[in-house]
């Protein structure tokens, strides 16, 4: 992020090239620029004079203070605020009988895919929470969340900007009335996307490809199935989204490509956290967190073993796949044939 006497070191082109929205900033703010492109900033606020700063209420150095927060509040909103790596550790709490989980950190690196697992209501979805809320100690569970080694202030974790997190829920209803294309026209303009039309296009085919039934640019976005849905969200945050970290509550039910699925966001370097009750999906994590009675019970590494079960789970899969097809377009199944 830029500090004050870097912004001093640039011209008014240098900072509009760099950060194309700090133009409308000083536009807003009355700073009379036009002819002195080729001036650092610090130069042409030197030519303000005083009746001007004082019909237009311009604080010279306040001005700067707010240049420098504007431009890194934009720079958080469109995730561009650090372009290295992000790593996640998760240090114990406790269960829901007060003892102390049984680990004592989790660290996950950018491109792995963790999945939890556990039985209904043993606290899978509270881990997810715990981590889209970069828990410090102040949960139920009393995790503590740590992104890059560091905890986040308060001011980061709930910053309405901080794009740190995505995360796929197992319940999506859209309630806006636009097209697909509409949809993620709003979306990446809110983003600034230079290149917009190949993104929609790039998000859209994805989509496609993920989802069990096509749809088109013109479909309103609140007909699409739960699973064309839920396929449009998953591309839409691997391509345009610039969160670092997606978490995901059972995949399994949505209808969709799911080896696929999770092969696009792996593809964009993101951090997946997934709670699945899915064989297929809970091999094809790095590692399993097995959660019991509201804490982490052990965490383990997928097996070459697994890795074996896992081909062999993903065949039978694919003849599922072409039989729940056939089915869904009048076909009769032979079942010498099937298997």
């Amino acid at each position: 992020m830029p500090s004050i006497k870097q912004l001093k070191e640039l011209t008014i082109n240098e900072l509009f090239d760099k950060y194309p929205y700090s133009k409308d900033f000083m536009l807003d703010h009355h700073i009379p620029f036009e002819g002195k492109e080729n001036l650092i900033v610090d130069e042409v606020l030197d030519t303000i004079d005083e009746e001007h700063a004082e019909d237009q209420a311009i604080d010279v150095e306040k001005f700067k203070e707010q240049l420098i927060e504007y431009i890194n509040l934009m720079l958080s909103f469109l995730g561009e605020e650090d372009e290295s790596q992000t790593e996640v550790t998760i240090l114990p709490g406790f269960y829901k009988d007060g003892s102390r989980e049984n680990y004592d950190r989790l660290t996950i690196k950018s491109g792995e895919i963790i999945c939890i697992v556990g039985p209904t209501g043993s606290g899978k979805s509270r881990l997810l929470a715990d981590i889209e809320w970069a828990a410090n100690y102040d949960t139920p569970t009393k995790r503590t969340v740590l992104i890059n080694g560091n905890t986040l202030d308060t001011k980061e974790r709930f910053s309405s900007s901080n794009k740190l997190v995505a995360q796929l829920s197992q319940n999506m209803n859209f309630v806006m009335d636009l097209t697909v294309e509409e949809f993620l026209d709003l979306h990446a303009t809110s983003r600034l996307v230079e290149n917009k039309e190949d993104v929609i296009i790039s998000i859209f085919n994805k989509a496609n490809e993920l989802a069990g039934e096509q749809f088109k640019l013109t479909t309103p976005i609140t007909s699409l199935s739960g699973g064309q849905s839920r396929a449009l969200m998953i591309a839409d945050t691997a391509i345009l989204s610039k969160s670092p970290i997606v978490l995901i509550d059972e995949i399994e039910n949505a209808g969709i490509d799911r080896e696929k699925a999770l092969d696009l966001l792996v593809s964009e370097d993101k951090i997946v956290l997934m709670a699945t009750h899915d064989p297929i999906l809970a091999l094809m994590g790095d590692k399993r967190i097995i959660i019991n009675n509201g804490g982490i019970e052990k965490i383990v590494d997928t097996t070459e073993d697994e890795l074996n079960i896992l081909s062999k789970l993903k065949r039978l899969d694919r003849i599922m796949l072409t039989m729940r097809n056939k089915l869904r377009y009048g076909e009769q199944l032979e079942f010498e044939e099937e298997i």
